[in-house]
């Protein structure tokens, strides 16, 4: 059997390269695609943190929900996107494959426009929703009145990012999303403090550097490598959009999925916490750096996950199921080595942590302290749940790598956070965490271990024919 490029499936590379060598070739990029999204949030975090203080902090707690609906929108277009644009191009479906790239800008820019208009209008009730308490509405409703209006441009440039990496330009999305994060980084402190503008000056420096990232994607639309953008392929249409989603859909509810979790989890900690020593701003504000904090870890494992993708999926389609056990052993460990020493940080220095997003008072580091030990308690089997996912998409069976993603958050983890504090107070959110993290890993041990069975079992068949 030959690859299309001629090459045998026994000699090419993902069947004899080093697993370690393949494993970070293909990972570093999706690494560094995850922490520059986090480095957005991160950023602004810190230094609201110590120009404007805990209450800031809360503000772009309470604002994260609306960034996570434009990024389940932009990533259901960018990713349904890409891949239909893959196989029609690899169907030889040229005009088709550029009317998809080009719908799937044109939707991303109407989508953008319309959560805009949404957020704009219905901000204060919004807001609410979100969790968003008295002390905290007003810094709330300067910092998304601002980042609101970039909105139409971050959708754009992450849809951008992924139709550039679809064409054969990895570097070239990954400078994008570079330029966008280190523009904003730079701009933060000059706003806040040179220009004394507080929390404002980080909402503008968020919006100029989405506008600058989405300019680069603009700008090589005009230079699309693999078909031309002819104008009228621009044009919205209702079928393309259908295909478009159907292949985004998965990525898109997951976003929606954690953004449920994260409006719940904002309502239980303000409720809870008005009724314990804390008060309702300091669980708010906390919680929201320690989940930003935290999505460093989980980009750094996701994108090993996804760094093994290519190599587990070309050998379970060549049938070589050891090698497909041996790069999911090898990605699995060096997940839960990153895990091991993410558990280590975070119970050996949480007040250290926070520390870089401002100081506060001792009531405020208390918290903290017990919110990142008792929590986060389970993070050094949190690579489990990612990378089994990431496996089962790799090897065709989506829906179940859908639902093993699904089983952290909508499962386990939001039941939890609402029935817990009933019997625990504000207590029971923080031992909902670990429970989830743990019944979570679980569960997908369990099916990789019965997959693993499966595989042996093909293996064996392979071997008497």
């Amino acid at each position: 059997m030959e690859t299309e490029s001629g090459r045998g499936v026994a000699d090419h590379p993902l069947a004899t390269g080093s697993v370690g060598r393949l494993l970070l070739k293909f990972a570093i990029p999706s690494i560094i695609a995850m922490l520059v999204g986090a480095l957005y949030n991160i950023v602004d975090q810190i230094f609201i943190g110590r120009s404007v203080g805990m209450l800031g902090n809360a503000a772009t707690n309470v604002a994260f929900p609306l960034m996570t609906i434009c990024m389940s929108v932009a990533l259901t277009l960018a990713i349904g996107g890409a891949s239909n644009f893959n196989l029609e191009l690899g169907r030889g479906n040229r005009e088709h494959a550029g009317r998809i790239v080009a719908n799937s800008v044109t939707y991303s820019a109407i989508f953008g426009f319309a959560i805009c208009a949404l957020a704009l209008v219905l901000l204060k009730p919004m807001l609410r929703a979100f969790g968003a308490t008295e002390d905290v509405m007003p810094y709330a409703v300067t910092y998304v009145s601002i980042v609101a209006l970039g909105i139409p441009f971050m959708t754009m440039a992450t849809c951008g990012s992924h139709i550039i990496r679809a064409d054969g330009s990895p570097r070239y999305s990954m400078l994008c999303n570079l330029v966008g994060a280190g523009l904003n980084t730079i701009l933060d402190p000059l706003f806040i403090f040179t220009f004394d503008m507080g929390i404002s000056g980080a909402a503008w420096a968020t919006v100029i550097s989405m506008i600058a990232a989405w300019l680069m994607f603009a700008a090589y639309l005009a230079r699309f490598r693999s078909v031309r953008l002819r104008g009228e392929y621009f044009k919205p249409s209702l079928k393309e959009l259908k295909s478009i989603s159907a292949l985004g859909a998965a990525s898109g509810f997951n976003q929606i999925a954690m953004m449920a979790v994260q409006v719940t989890l904002n309502n239980v900690l303000t409720y809870w916490g008005a009724s314990s020593a804390y008060g309702s701003n300091i669980p708010l504000a906390a919680s929201g750096i320690i989940t930003k904090v935290n999505m460093i870890f989980m980009g750094i494992v996701i994108g090993l996950a996804q760094g093994g993708q290519p190599i587990i999926g070309f050998n379970y389609g060549a049938r070589n199921y050891a090698r497909v056990r041996g790069a999911f052993r090898f990605t699995l460990s060096l997940a839960t080595c990153v895990s091991v020493v993410v558990f280590a940080a975070f119970q050996i220095f949480p007040r250290e942590i926070i520390d870089v997003f401002g100081k506060v008072n001792e009531q405020y580091y208390h918290f903290v302290e017990r919110y990142f030990r008792i929590f986060l308690f389970m993070t050094f089997v949190n690579g489990i749940q990612p990378v089994t996912a990431n496996f089962f998409s790799s090897i065709g069976k989506a829906t179940r790598g859908f639902f093993i993603s699904l089983t952290r958050q909508i499962l386990f983890l939001l039941p939890l956070v609402i029935i817990f504090p009933r019997f625990w107070g504000i207590d029971g959110v923080m031992y909902a965490g670990p429970l989830a993290d743990f019944a979570a890993a679980a569960l997908a041990a369990f099916f990789i271990i019965r997959e693993a069975r499966d595989m042996r079992d093909l293996e064996r068949s392979q071997n008497l024919l």
